[in-house]
This record gives C-alpha cells, sequence and structure tokens, in this order.
C-alpha cells in the first residue's frame, strides 16, 4: 500500500476474491412489485470490475474536489494504469510530488486538471511542473 496525504492505494487480492449474491434483475427504486422473483447468482466485485488485473489499483478520494463528477471524500476509485489518457477523462495524477483525482482538459495551448467543484480552482499544468498521469479511474464506489 503506497501511502500520499491525498490518496491511499490498494492492490486488487484476487487470490482471496470473495463471489456474493448479486441479484441481476435489478432491484426497483420505485413502486416495489410483490411478485418479483429473484434469479439469485454470485458476483466477485474484484472480477467485474477489474479488466486489467496488473495494471489496476484501488484507492480511497479525500476531498470534495470531484463531487459534481460523482466521486465524494471516502468513496474507492478503480484506476487502471494500461487505459490511454484523452481528454475528458477522470485521471490520478502525480503533480510536484502529490497524488490528485481530476478530469484532464486538453486544449492546443494547455494542459488543465478540472476539479468538479467549483470551490476549486483548475490547475494548469506547465513545462516546470512534475507531472505524470498515473491511471484513469474507471469506476466508483460509493461510500453511502
Amino acid at each position: 500500500m503506497l501511502i500520499n496525504k491525498n490518496i491511499k492505494f490498494f492492490i486488487p487480492n484476487f487470490e482471496n476474491s470473495r463471489e456474493l449474491p448479486f441479484i441481476t434483475s435489478g432491484i426497483k427504486a420505485g413502486f416495489p412489485s410483490p411478485a418479483a422473483d429473484f434469479d439469485e447468482t454470485r458476483i466477485s466485485l474484484d472480477k467485474a470490475l477489474v479488466k486489467n488485473p496488473h495494471t489496476t489499483f484501488y484507492a480511497k478520494a479525500n476531498g470534495q474536489s470531484m463531487k459534481g463528477a460523482g466521486i465524494d471524500d471516502g468513496d474507492i476509485m478503480v484506476i487502471d494504469r494500461s487505459i490511454e489518457p484523452r481528454n475528458n477523462k477522470i485521471a490520478v495524477c502525480l503533480i510536484d510530488g502529490e497524488f490528485t483525482v481530476k478530469r484532464i482538459k486538453k486544449t492546443k495551448e494547455e494542459l488543465l486538471l478540472m476539479p468538479e467543484n467549483n470551490d476549486f480552482q483548475p490547475i494548469k499544468v506547465t513545462e516546470e511542473n512534475q507531472f505524470v498521469i498515473w491511471g484513469i479511474v474507471t469506476y466508483v464506489i460509493k461510500n453511502v
């Protein structure tokens, strides 16, 4: 586990992956049907959410800069380092020795790391910054 004051990283453990009951038909968020039949199968979240096991990590979000994208403090992000970074993707970036999660905004003139909360300012990446796009967020597991 790599610890940074902003993000804690965890490696998926596929050897001890646990399959839990999974209702494939969905659960109504509106008025429930009393005659609903449940088709229970089993699912492993590691196997369902991780497409590239050797390049995927979990990380706990810290802060509210991405709440508009549905990433809240304490949520678990699934991050894949094998996905090519593209404009508008949500990425975990290492900038000047600090990890941050932001939306990538690339124009002809500049590269910006965009928060999804108006209380935070975009980060302009310049040639003076030490900068790496560490991975792309593929899923968020909510902490409700």
